[in-house]
């Protein structure tokens, strides 16, 4: 019974309402903002904003967890020089917020920090600052890398800034 409520409020969001949250001249200022960030450590942080999960992951019990790891693996986010890809994802249709960290940051970074990044976004999600709420995560991110993975001098950017707003 569960997998059908949960397949229900995924079935009842649609991509709108993440392009109505985040709308393109904001997700831009975030990009700059994620490549600005990236500069001072050696962190590659990729942002997936999605409406809902499909009906069918949503169905079988698919959890944002899940498809957080999906995207991760999709996006090749594991593969940087240097273990060092971060992804925020974002699953409107069930509040849900997921970071996932690849093995050279997850290493160095308590898992309680990830989530106290997490609460502190849905904080602000459900004040309705959602734009507010990913640039904290992000700046809150930021911090952490600068601590935990410092850039030793100029680097590549391995991953694209874009973030997947679906």
């Amino acid at each position: 019974m569960r997998h059908w409520k949960k397949a229900w409020h995924n079935l009842r969001s649609t991509g709108w309402q993440a392009r109505r949250l985040f709308p393109q001249a904001r997700v831009q200022q975030l990009e700059q903002q994620i490549a600005l960030s990236e500069r001072e450590h050696a962190g590659q942080l990729r942002f997936v904003l999605e409406s809902a999960l499909d009906w069918r992951q949503a169905l079988h019990g698919m959890t944002a967890r899940e498809r957080a790891l999906q995207w991760f693996g999709q996006l090749r986010i594991w593969d940087t020089e240097h273990n060092s890809g971060v992804l925020v994802y974002v699953l409107l249709a069930e509040r849900r917020i997921e970071i996932i960290a690849d093995r050279g940051i997850d290493r160095r970074v308590p898992a309680q920090a990830w989530q106290d990044i997490c609460t502190a976004m849905q904080q602000s999600f459900a004040a309705g600052d959602y734009m507010d709420g990913l640039q904290q995560g992000l700046w809150r991110i930021h911090a952490l890398l600068i601590v935990h993975a410092p850039a030793h001098g100029p680097h590549d950017n391995e991953l694209p800034d874009t973030v997947i707003v679906r």
